[in-house]
């Protein structure tokens, strides 16, 4: 019998405040470029192609959706293989909807699920792909397993998993390999992070698993049954809607929030930790960031257009200006097109204390960056004053926007490159770079892309009101487009 197929599942939601200005509510860390030319999901699905598996699953939000399939475009790898959680109910049931939706694309196998974050950094690649085929027969034979990080130094923001007896010894090496589970602990203090560091039997839970779908489910059903009945009548209902799985909002939130080490990991007796050293961080912060970057001869990460003069250990982001920084140490700086930080490094754990702030202000700077997705492209508010708002909008050759219209604001579109065809009331016109044209208040109007360049615009709006609620669509073009 021939080993089963290996499907990575890539948990790609949440809405991480810890790196904020670059990581907003709709746009969070694992789609940000923070280590090389790919974000941190992009870099994730493309570190398995040191192993065999089959197209990956991504698990992720309903307001994320557009930017994981653009992600996923971009490298290859979009293949109606989005699934799109309704409201977020953890990673238990994430995992076995997964797990459910695997066994129907394989029904005559049980393939193997490796469940990955997406927006973790691992630096030393081969030896992670080592480990998961070292692990590859041991989950097979019915193990479910987790990969424990070896501690470089005492971390009171990760948990840690305490290892029994060795249970498998990895071949070749008598003394390692992989070990029961003992148990499984939450953030320790730091007196007990830096006793776990020297006792050389806890690692850091990494969240990394491996195991056989039905087995996972089989165990789900032990220990939560409430989770896997509803995950069963939640997957047994999706559909395919493009290139997402959707999943009825009305089923899956009567479903309990749980995660999958409270669910199964601290209850099953098939748990092993198999030990790894494979250069593996969360960025969970500033600080953490500055830590896996590289560094100048002074200690500073510059990332951007940065000018520094007596500067030593600090980190600075520039988006789109100039910054520059002289005689600061240990400091971190970051520049967005709407947001700037300035924070001691000591101190970037409180930055989700102005997220807060910005939170009860009702400011939308904690929500998204100017820049936002829509299926057809995206759109960069670029300037916005009393009575007017100024956008750069890129269509994707082959899309468009839907007919609609807008009750109190009219709009100048100039092109700057690329083709419009505009559909105005019962005409439809092409608009060529250096043109443009005039949509009236009321008039309803669609825009299409119909060449093979992306078309860019200026679109300037005028009127009494301008927010993105004021659009009455006439005829969807897309299912969900908000």
């Amino acid at each position: 019998m021939s080993d089963a197929p290996i499907i990575a599942v890539v948990m790609a939601g949440g809405t991480g405040s810890r790196l904020w200005p670059l990581s907003r509510e709709l746009y969070p860390k694992q789609f940000l470029q923070l280590s090389g030319d790919n974000t941190l999901l992009q870099t994730t699905l493309l570190r398995l192609s040191g192993l065999s598996c089959q197209k990956p699953l991504v698990i992720t939000n309903e307001q994320h959706r557009f930017v994981v399939a653009e992600q996923l475009r971009e490298i290859n790898k979009l293949n109606g293989n989005i699934i799109l959680e309704p409201c977020g109910r953890n990673t238990a049931p994430a995992i076995a909807i997964s797990a459910f939706h695997a066994l129907k694309r394989n029904p005559q196998e049980d393939p193997l699920l490796l469940v990955l974050a997406a927006d973790h950094v691992i630096a030393k690649e081969s030896v992670f792909c080592d480990a998961i085929k070292n692990a590859t027969p041991i989950a097979n034979q019915g193990k479910i397993v987790t990969f424990g990080i070896i501690p470089e130094y005492a971390e009171t923001g990760y948990g840690y998993i305490e290892r029994g007896e060795l249970s498998v010894p990895l071949q070749g090496h008598e003394n390692t390999g992989f070990y029961y589970v003992n148990k499984f602990v939450e953030k320790p203090n730091r007196e007990t992070a830096e006793l776990y560091v020297t006792s050389g039997n806890h690692y850091w839970n990494s969240g990394i698993f491996m195991f056989k779908a039905s087995v996972y489910l089989e165990e789900l059903r032990k220990f939560r049954p409430d989770i896997y009945n509803v995950c069963e009548q939640v997957a047994s209902s999706s559909y395919i809607d493009l290139d997402f799985i959707r999943l009825s909002k009305e089923q899956f939130q009567d479903c309990p929030a749980e995660s999958i080490d409270f669910a199964v990991m601290e209850k099953t007796e098939k748990c092993v930790v198999c030990p790894v050293d494979i250069g593996w961080s969360d960025v969970g912060s500033w600080q953490s960031l500055w830590d896996i970057s590289l560094k100048s001869k002074t200690g500073d990460v510059c990332k951007g257009d940065i000018l520094t003069y007596d500067t030593k250990n600090n980190y600075i982001y520039s988006e789109s200006a100039l910054v520059a920084a002289i005689g600061i140490e240990d400091m971190v700086i970051v520049q967005t097109k709407d947001a700037v930080l300035v924070s001691k490094k000591s101190d970037v754990q409180h930055v989700k204390k102005i997220v807060e702030m910005l939170k009860l202000q009702q400011r939308t700077e904690y929500i998204s960056h100017r820049e936002v997705f829509r299926p057809w492209g995206k759109f960069d508010s670029i300037d916005q004053g009393e009575r007017y708002k100024v956008k750069k909008i890129i269509v994707k050759p082959g899309e468009g926007l839907s007919l609609r219209m807008h009750h109190h604001r009219s709009e100048h579109w100039i092109v700057l490159s690329g083709t419009a065809k505009v559909t105005l009331g019962d005409k439809t016109k092409l608009v060529t770079a250096n043109e443009s044209i005039y949509i009236p208040l009321g008039a309803a109007y669609s825009l299409e892309n119909p060449g093979i360049i992306p078309l860019n615009l200026i679109e300037v709006s005028s009127g009494d009101y301008l927010g993105e609620d004021d659009i009455i669509r006439q005829k969807e073009r897309y299912k969900h487009e908000d």
